[in-house]
C-alpha cells in the first residue's frame, strides 16, 4: 500500500475517535516487506468471538428486508466505486455494501436507499433497543459519530442529493413470527475472513415480521457537526477533526496524545506479548507511554495504575494527569477517595484490597492474604450440603425460534457439585438442551428445582450470571400467555434464591435461601499478588488456590475424580478417561485445569477452537441450532460443553475447600 491509497475509512476513524494514536498502529508497514509492524491484539479475535457478536448476521438480515436491491460484493475500491456510482445514477435503487470516497476518505455503507435526489443513509447495528429510547445518552456516541461520518463522506461526495442518516437496530420489543430466523443466516470464514451464508431459497417473506427498527439520527448528526472536539491539545470542529485524522494518516503520521484510562488492557489492543516480540512486532502502548513519561524498556515491563484492580476511571485519570503511573510510585492516600461510606460486611473493602495489591508489589511480597477470623465467621453462616451450581446461557441477536424475541436469555446447560458434611463430594446433577427448535428454560428451571429443593443447603454461584438468569426467566414465567401449570411454583422458587429489585431503586430483596456469591467471598478474603492485574475470575482463581493449597495438591494430584469409589461424576468416567486435576509444570507450579480440557469442536472448520472462556459456549449452542450440524459433530460438542461446565461448579468446590483448608481450623 503507497501513501496515495491510503483511505481513512469509517473503521478507522472509529479507532482514531477512541484514541487519534491508534491510527498509526493500525495499518503501518514495513516499507521493505509491507508487513504490518504492531501487534494487534483485536485482530486474533477467534470465529467464534465473531459468530458470539452476531453483526455480520444482523448485517446480512437488514439487506434481505429491501426488494431489489443491488450488494456490492466486490472488495476491490475501484471497482465498488465504479459500480456504485453507476447504481446512483438510476432513479430508484437499494444499494447494500456501497462505496463512497471523497479525497482521502473512503466508506462502505451498509444501505443506501436511493429515491430521485434524496438517499437514504442505513448504517446497521446489532445494539438493541426500545421504542422511544433516547440515544442521547453515552453508551450510543460510538454509533452515532460513525453514521456521522459517513453522513458527512456521503454529503461531500454527493452534494447534488438530498442525505439523510438512519441507525438500523435490533428492536428490543419484537417478536420473532416465524422459526429458524437465525438459522437462515449462518456465519462461515473462508480463507480468513468471514461471510454469511443465506439459503438461496430465502425471501422476504420468509423472515416474518420485521425484528429490526430504523431509526432517524439526523438530529444527532448535526449536534455532532457543531461539537468541538478537543484532539491532541488542539480544539477542532467535526469537519476539522475529520481532515486532521486523515491528514496524519496519509502521510503515516503518529499523532500524539496524552495517556489515559482509554490505555486500559480492556480499550487498548495494541500490545505486543512475549510471542508477538519474538515474531518481530512492536508493542504501540509501550511506545506511547515510554515516550510520554520518558521510561527505559525496564520500567515499561513495572505494572502501572491500570493494573489496579477494579479502579475507576476518573480515579486512573487522575493519578496518570499527575504522572502517578507506576505502582511502585503509588501511595495510600492517592488511592483513597474522599468521603468513603463506612463499610457495613467483614473482609476488604474495594479501597482496601487496591492498596493491599499494590502494597505487595512495592514489598516485593508474593505471600497470599487470607482474613481467616472473617472467612471463618462467614463459613459459619453456611448450611451444609453446600450446593455449587453454574449456567451455560445465549443471548443471541436474531431469535432461534418463533415466539422468542431478539437478545432473549436462553439457559441451556447447568452443572451441580454437591458438598457433604463429611467431606463427601459428587456431580450430583446436570442438564443440557441443544435441539433445534426447543425453546429450554421451563424445562432448565424445573430440573434446577428437582435438584435443589430436597434439602435446605447452602447454594452457590460466582458472580451474577445465574442470579440474573434466574431473574430473566421469571420475568419470562409472569409475562408468557400460554398455560403453564406450575408457572407460581416455579416463580416462588426463583424468588427464594435469588435476589431480585434493583440497588439503584433500593428495592432490593433476597430470598430465604438466597445464593451466596464466591467470587464476593474471594473479593471480601482472599488475595494472591501472583494472580494478574489483582483479577477475582475463577479462572485466574482457581490455579491461584491449587498453587497455595498443600491440601488440594495432595488430594487432586490423585487419579481419584469419575472413578470408582471417588468422587461421582457424569463426564468424566469410563466413557473419557478423567484427568488428575493436579498436574505440576516444569517449575513447580500447578497446571491451569481448563488447560487439560479437550477441543470441544469435532468439526473440521473449528477444530481448533476450544471453550476456555464461558462467554463463548453461547456460541457452539447457537451452532448447534443449526439443523445441518453432522451427527458427530453435535455429539462431541455436547460432550465437551458437558465437561467444561462440570469442572466449573468441580472448580468451585476445590475453592471452598482450598479457602477453608488456608483459614485453618
Amino acid at each position: 500500500m503507497t501513501k496515495n491509497d491510503r483511505y481513512l475509512t469509517k473503521s478507522l476513524f472509529k479507532l482514531a475517535m477512541e484514541c487519534p494514536t491508534k491510527l498509526f498502529y493500525a495499518k503501518t508497514k514495513d516499507i521493505c516487506t509491507g508487513k504490518i509492524l504492531y501487534a494487534n491484539q483485536k485482530e486474533n479475535d477467534s470465529f467464534l468471538q465473531s459468530l458470539a457478536d452476531g453483526g455480520h448476521q444482523v448485517g446480512e438480515l437488514a439487506k434481505y428486508y429491501f426488494k431489489d436491491r443491488k450488494n456490492i460484493e466486490t472488495l476491490n475500491k475501484e471497482d465498488a466505486l465504479r459500480q456504485t456510482n453507476k447504481l446512483l445514477e438510476l432513479e430508484n435503487v437499494v444499494v447494500c455494501e456501497a462505496a463512497i470516497k471523497f479525497k482521502s476518505l473512503f466508506v462502505r455503507a451498509d444501505i443506501l436507499v436511493k429515491r430521485g435526489n434524496k438517499i437514504k443513509l442505513i448504517e446497521v447495528k446489532s445494539k438493541g433497543i426500545r421504542k422511544g429510547d433516547s440515544l442521547g445518552s453515552s453508551g450510543w456516541k460510538p454509533y452515532l459519530y460513525d453514521v456521522a461520518f459517513q453522513k458527512y463522506v456521503l454529503s461531500k461526495a454527493f452534494n447534488q442529493f438530498s442525505i439523510t442518516a438512519y441507525l438500523m437496530l435490533i428492536d428490543k420489543d419484537s417478536v420473532c413470527s416465524v422459526d429458524d430466523l437465525n438459522q437462515k443466516f449462518e456465519l462461515i470464514e473462508k480463507d480468513k475472513r468471514r461471510s454469511v451464508r443465506v439459503s438461496p431459497e430465502v425471501t422476504r417473506e420468509d423472515l416474518g415480521e420485521k425484528i429490526l427498527i430504523e431509526v432517524n439520527v439526523d438530529d444527532y448528526c448535526e449536534k455532532i457537526y457543531k461539537e468541538n472536539f478537543l484532539v491532541a491539545g488542539r480544539e477542532l470542529s467535526f469537519s476539522d477533526q475529520v481532515e486532521f485524522f486523515m491528514d496524519y494518516y496519509v502521510r503515516d503520521e503518529k499523532i500524539r496524545c496524552k495517556p489515559s484510562s482509554k490505555c486500559s488492557i480492556a480499550k487498548c489492543k495494541f500490545r505486543a506479548t512475549e510471542v508477538d516480540k519474538k515474531n518481530g512486532l512492536r508493542c504501540g502502548f509501550s511506545e506511547c507511554w515510554m515516550n510520554f513519561f520518558d521510561l527505559s524498556e525496564e520500567e515499561i515491563k513495572e505494572p502501572t495504575v491500570l493494573n489496579i484492580w477494579n479502579i475507576s476511571k476518573k480515579k486512573n485519570d487522575n493519578l496518570i494527569k499527575y504522572g502517578i503511573i507506576k505502582l511502585s510510585n503509588i501511595s495510600k492516600l492517592d488511592l483513597k477517595t474522599k468521603n468513603v461510606k463506612i463499610k457495613k460486611k467483614q473482609g476488604f473493602s474495594r479501597f482496601e484490597r487496591q492498596w493491599l495489591q499494590v502494597e505487595k508489589f512495592q514489598n516485593n511480597d508474593k505471600t497470599i492474604y487470607i482474613d481467616k477470623k472473617g472467612l471463618k465467621t462467614e463459613m459459619l453462616k453456611w448450611n451444609f450440603p453446600l450446593h455449587f451450581i453454574d449456567f451455560e446461557t445465549a443471548q443471541i441477536a436474531i431469535p432461534f425460534n418463533k415466539g422468542q424475541r431478539p437478545y432473549e436469555q436462553i439457559a441451556f446447560q447447568f452443572s451441580h457439585h454437591v458438598l457433604y458434611e463429611n467431606g463427601r463430594i459428587d456431580h450430583k446433577g446436570q442438564y443440557i438442551n441443544l435441539s433445534p427448535g426447543e425453546f429450554p428454560n421451563y424445562e432448565f428451571l424445573r430440573e434446577l428445582k428437582s435438584q435443589l429443593e430436597s434439602d435446605k443447603g447452602t447454594i452457590f454461584r460466582y458472580c451474577y450470571h445465574e442470579n440474573t438468569i434466574l431473574n430473566a426467566i421469571y420475568d419470562q414465567l409472569k409475562n408468557d400467555k400460554n398455560e403453564i401449570e406450575d408457572r407460581e411454583l416455579l416463580c416462588s422458587f426463583i424468588k427464594s434464591i435469588t435476589t431480585s429489585g434493583s440497588k439503584q431503586k433500593n428495592n432490593l430483596l433476597a430470598g430465604e435461601r438466597n445464593m451466596v456469591d464466591l467470587c464476593n467471598i474471594v473479593e471480601r478474603f482472599y488475595f494472591d499478588p501472583n494472580i494478574e492485574n489483582g483479577s477475582t475470575s475463577l479462572k485466574q482463581i482457581l490455579p491461584s488456590i491449587l498453587n497455595r493449597s498443600k491440601y488440594l495438591q495432595k488430594k487432586y494430584a490423585k487419579p481419584i475424580y469419575g472413578v470408582e469409589d471417588g468422587i461421582k461424576s457424569f463426564n468424566y468416567n469410563d466413557d473419557y478417561k478423567s484427568p488428575v486435576w493436579v498436574q505440576f509444570n516444569d517449575d513447580g507450579s500447578v497446571k491451569d485445569p481448563y488447560e487439560l480440557l479437550p477441543l470441544t469442536f469435532s468439526g473440521r472448520e473449528r477444530k481448533n477452537e476450544t471453550i476456555k472462556f464461558g462467554g463463548l459456549t453461547r456460541v457452539p449452542y447457537a451452532k448447534m441450532q443449526f439443523r445441518n450440524v453432522p451427527k458427530l459433530e453435535r455429539e462431541e460438542t455436547q460432550k465437551g460443553l458437558l465437561r467444561y461446565c462440570e469442572l466449573d461448579t468441580l472448580a468451585m468446590v476445590m475453592l471452598y475447600e482450598g479457602l477453608k483448608d488456608l483459614a485453618g481450623d
